[in-house]
Parts: C-alpha cells; structure tokens; sequence
C-alpha cells in the first residue's frame, strides 16, 4: 500500500512539474523568433489582452451584426520620415484615429471603451510592405510592416459631426413648430428633452475631438427622435417652408446684432476715456498754476528754420501726440534738425502744453498753437469745417479739415510732413525729405494693390454718378492714403488747392459727393497730383485687421492704426497695441494717479 501512494505522488508531482515548465519552454521558443521590436510590441498586445473581456463587453451592442471578431496580423507600424521602425501604441490609435474613422462614415472593426478605432477604409489607404525578419536564420512570412503615412487631416473634417449636431437641433425645432401652440404631446415633450440634453452636452465645440462621450450618446438619440418625427410630419413642402422661414429670421437677427455691434463700436471710438479726461484735467490745472514765462518752449528761433525737417500734428489727444513726438524723436538718427508743430483746440492747449513742458523731446524744438489764434480763419470758414453730414466728431471735427489750409497755417514754410494721431515711427524718417516730388503736391503710399488689406477704389466713397465728378475723374485711378503725408507747400501755393478744397465743399452741401470723411475729399482735391511712396514707409490697417504679419509691421517705418480700434481704447487690437504703449511711460504720476496703464 505504501508503494502504492509512493507511485501516486511521484506521478502527480510529474504531471505538475509539465504543467509549470512546458509554458515557460514554449514561451521562451516563441521569443526567440521575435526581433528587439517585435518583442516589445508583443509585449504591449499581451498587456492590452488583460482587457479585451471588458472592453468586449462594454461594446457587445456593436456585435449583433452576428459577425465573429478576426485575429488581427501581426504588424509593426512605421512613421515615415523616422528613419526606423516604430509601435504603434493602443493609446495612440484610440487618440489619433477617432476623428478620422468618424468623418469617413464607416462602422469600425473593434470599439475601445466607446471610442471607435481606425476604420477599414482607412487602413486601405496604407502602404504595406513586407520587411524580412530574421528567425533562427530563417525568414518569418507572416511578419508585415504597415507603413503610415503622415498626413494632415482636411481642413474641414475637423468639425463634420459638430456641424451635424446643430444640424440635428434645428431640424427638431423646426419640428416643434409644426406642433398645436401650447401642444404638450408625449412626443412634444420627448423633442424638447432631447434638444435640451444635446445643447447640454455639446457645450461651444469647435472640433469633433472636444466633444464629449455623452454628446455623441444625445446625437444618436436625437437621430432616432428625429426619425420618428420625419414619420409624424411627413408634409417636406411644409418643412420647407418652414425651414426658409426660420433661416429668413435667423439671418434678419445676424443682421440687427451686426448694426448693434457696428454701432457700438462706433459708439465706443467717439467716447473720450475716463483716464485721458481726467489727465487733460490735472495737466490744466497745472498750466494754469504756472507763470506766463514759465509756458514757453526753448529753441523758438528755429520754428521757422527752412533747413530743418518739420513735422505736423492736428490733435486734441494728449497721449496721442506724446506717442508720435517721442517714437519721432527716438527714431531719428539727427534730433536736433526736427521741428514739431502740434495745432489743437483751445480747450485742449494747455494740457498738451503742460505735458511737453513735463516731458521735452530730447533735443528737438516744439511748436504748439491753437486753431483759435489763427485769424486768417474766419468765423465763416470755421462753421464751414464743421458741415460734413455726419454725427461722427471724427470727421465733423474742424482740426480733421484744418489739413486743406497747411500753406495759411505755415505760411513760413515750404515743406512739411504731416502726421496722423495714430501712428507710430519705428526708423529715421530724413531720407523723406530727398524725395523728388515731380512738381507733384503731395507724397503718399498708395493703396491700390488690389488683394491687400489697405485697398480703396474711388467710387466706393465717391458718388461718380454725378456727371461733374464722373467727368473729371476717373473711378479706376490710384488712391492713397492719409496718415504720413509729405506737401510740398510751395507748389500748393502756386495751383491755389485751397480755393479748390473750398469749392467742392460748397458743392457737397447741396448735394452729397463723397462719404464723410477727409479722405475722399483729399482724392480730389489731390488728383494727379500725388507722388508714390515706398510701401516700406508706411503699413496701413492696425485699427481693423487683425491679420497683419508682425514682419511687415516691424519693417515699416511708420505704423498706421487706421480704423476704430485705436490702441488708447479698450476695443484696440491687442497685439498691436504694444508698439504704441512702449512709447509711454506709464510709471508718469500723472497716469498713475488717473489710472491710465497697458
């Protein structure tokens, strides 16, 4: 009997010692004919095994197609442009492969905890190759390398199903507005629960990739709602109708939110800011508190100095001018030889004054007056300036058209550059003063290129159907525009321009000519007589395109922010707003005190 037991235990420890050491043997064989790569990938399957059973039957509604899942090949996938083999990670597939498989509108193979992988269409689209593999010196045939190419998705496959699920929400509305008024239906209920569960869950996407699971749960129920609402309402002539009516009021709502939002803006580039109110109020009160030889500027003999470079402000904006005087002063490569002529109103002069007292530009002499001071402007004239039917105090705005009597208000001068408000000078400007004006009176960049953000044609703000302008100009011809404009004075001087701006005001008063503004008018008045400049002078737009590359801006010698959004206000563009707020020193009591910062 003892023998008996002794063989029994032999033969069970035997059979276990098979059952530990026969895997590990066949194991270990199959390693052997498994490259480094091909190793590690294996390794990678075997851990993803561990939650296949899971995963399989989270997504066992997928299968009822009654077809049996296939064993995938064994593949080793390959980055072109890597130079080497390299896996092919199951967090990767899930990750770069959702969006794909989704735009083609294919059912996928496999789902991984509710994401689907990489389609069968889109497995067709890679290049295979069967790259030898060496096993115990023999070649491995079923071993394929499966190249991807890299490529980037279509520009507008990113957001297809986003775009079908508001697509979905206003067919269910539209749906809704077939019901009774007041309908309370069981079904009326179930639309509405399923319009609201979609907006809910989708959010403000913009790509597929930022939708969320349950999103795509809401679609497929709001598919099946609305399946059953095409069965209901089955009447496509109602639908529509419907529908033309709905995209009639949605675009009529696009249309009064677009006047509002325009006349907003408007609205917020005419409203003078509370910290530059409060700075021309302090910097009043100072200049008022000084004595009468306490106000005056050095260097007043050279005002009048024809061989220095004289530049000119029209403003009432006393930030403004700091930015174009001291972005001028630090630029020029010889600050003594520039001369700065600000003009502005009255009410404004003793600010402006009061901070270039503060402040002096290094070196350059400074001249500044009011437009009240000049007696050659009658009170006739004055009230004349202000009647350009508009609102806008921008163009109404008698320092606006002070501009067409630069010869009455330099009458000492032959040359002058004049500056817009808005701009900014980023390189020395002296070469301007070489350049041959042709007998022309004004030299400006042109903006005609067509496809350029600066384009204009004259008809846009010219009425050329009015036979006196149709006659005598053509609407093709080349504008330009204001913002850095060299005049020649004495040639204006000598073809009278003045008494021609005068004239087509009088014109425009009894029937409009040209939209407000001074530049239309400047077009006229300035016909055929404008010299081009190198559009590296000036670079246009900073007040309303957004889009300007930073490499044109930083090789402009001077910057415009033309438009609304000028960078003092709080609607400025906010990347362009620090090669004007560099220009200022914000640490100024003055600004502190009146909160004024970036």
């Amino acid at each position: 009997m003892r023998s008996v037991r002794q063989c029994q235990r032999i033969f069970f420890l035997c059979l276990f010692s098979v059952s530990v050491f026969a895997p590990i043997v066949f194991v270990s064989r199959r390693l052997q004919n498994i490259s480094s790569i091909g190793r590690k990938e294996f390794i990678e399957d075997i851990s993803a095994v561990k939650h296949r059973p899971d995963v399989l039957k989270l997504n066992s509604d997928e299968q009822e197609g009654g077809q049996s899942l296939k064993e995938p090949k064994l593949v080793v996938y390959e980055d072109r442009g890597f130079g080497s083999v390299a896996n092919y990670s199951a967090s990767d597939k899930i990750d770069g492969d959702v969006e794909d498989s989704i735009d083609a509108g294919d059912k996928p193979e496999v789902q991984r905890n509710g994401t689907s992988t990489r389609s069968s269409k889109e497995d067709q689209k890679m290049q295979k190759k069967v790259v030898p593999t060496k096993s115990h010196g023999k070649d491995d045939p079923t071993r394929t390398v499966v190249q991807r190419i890299q490529k980037s998705p279509a520009r507008g496959s990113t957001d297809k199903k986003v775009k079908e699920m508001k697509d979905q929400l206003v067919r269910a509305k539209a749906y809704l507005n077939f019901a009774p008024p007041g309908s309370n239906s069981h079904f009326v209920k179930e639309l509405k629960l399923r319009i609201k569960e979609l907006e809910r869950a989708m959010g403000d996407p913009s790509k597929d990739t930022n939708l969320s699971r349950s999103a795509w749960q809401k679609s497929r129920a709001m598919e099946a709602s609305l399946s059953k609402a095409s069965h209901i309402y089955s009447d496509c002539s109602a639908m529509a109708t419907k529908l033309r009516a709905m995209t009639y009021n949605a675009e009529e709502q696009v249309r009064v939110q677009q006047d509002q939002a325009a006349y907003l803006l408007h609205l917020a580039a005419r409203t003078t800011l509370k910290g530059l109110h409060c700075l021309t109020m302090r910097l009043t009160a100072e200049y008022f508190a000084l004595l009468p030889e306490e106000r005056k500027f050095d260097n007043q003999q050279k005002v009048h100095d024809q061989d220095l470079h004289h530049y000119a402000i029209f403003s009432d904006n006393v930030l403004a001018c700091a930015v174009v005087v001291n972005s001028t002063v630090s630029s020029a490569l010889d600050p003594e030889k520039i001369v700065f002529h600000i003009v502005t109103d009255s009410l404004n002069l003793p600010a402006i004054s009061m901070w270039f007292l503060l402040n002096p530009p290094v070196k350059a002499t400074l001249d500044i007056r009011s437009m009240q001071d000049f007696e050659w402007l009658s009170p006739k004239r004055r009230s004349a300036l202000e009647k350009h039917n508009s609102r806008d105090p921008r163009y109404t705005s008698a320092l606006n058209h002070l501009r067409f009597y630069l010869p009455d208000v330099f009458p000492l001068l032959n040359k002058i550059l004049l500056f817009d408000h808005d701009v900014v000078v980023q390189r020395d400007l002296s070469e301007l003063w070489n350049v041959n004006m042709m007998g022309k009176v004004n030299g400006a960049v042109q903006t005609c290129q067509e496809g350029e953000g600066s384009f204009r044609r004259m008809d846009t703000y010219i009425n050329f159907s009015d036979p006196f302008v149709s006659e005598r100009f053509d609407p093709n011809s080349c504008t330009w525009a204001f913002g850095m404009n060299l005049f020649d004075l004495q040639e204006w001087r000598r073809q009278n321009l003045t008494a021609v701006y005068s004239s087509y005001l009088q014109m425009n008063g009894r029937d409009p000519l040209w939209k407000a503004g001074s530049l239309p008018l400047g077009w006229l008045i300035f016909y055929n007589q404008t010299v081009p400049l190198d559009k590296r002078w000036q670079i246009l737009g900073l007040g309303y395109d957004s889009g300007i590359p930073r490499s044109e801006i930083d090789r402009a010698a001077v910057i415009h922010y033309d438009g609304v959004m000028k960078p003092w206000l709080e609607i400025g563009i906010g990347k362009y707003k620090g090669y004007w707020s560099r220009r200022i020193s914000y640490h100024h009591p003055y600004l502190q005190q009146c909160n004024i910062h970036e």
